[in-house]
């Protein structure tokens, strides 16, 4: 495997696993939303670990918005952030370089 097609995988799956974190406090009525105020600065964190740029501080921006506010739980904002990077505009860029 290539260098970018490991990032690739290795961003998939932890933004899977990270979804999964976020999404399981839906499990624990009460303490679920008691656990979000501390998931929701690390996910942020971690979203501009894995994507740089603008489109990383956004997304970070976004993921604590999301994790913060009760019921949106349920947004895989990781594997969002994952399509948009790696289908979207990496297509959009290769439809620019030919």
């Amino acid at each position: 495997m290539s260098g970018k097609s490991d990032k690739r995988l290795r961003n998939l799956i932890l933004g899977l696993i990270f979804d999964g974190i976020g999404m399981s406090s839906l499990l624990i009525p009460g303490l679920g939303d008691f656990l979000d105020v501390f998931w929701a600065p690390l996910a942020a964190w971690l979203m501009t670990r894995m994507y740089k740029g603008k489109a990383g501080q956004a997304a970070g921006i976004v993921t604590f918005i999301e994790e913060l506010v009760p019921g949106l739980d349920i947004i895989p904002t990781f594997t969002i952030m994952w399509i948009y990077t790696y289908l979207l505009v990496g297509k959009r860029a290769k439809k620019i370089s030919v």
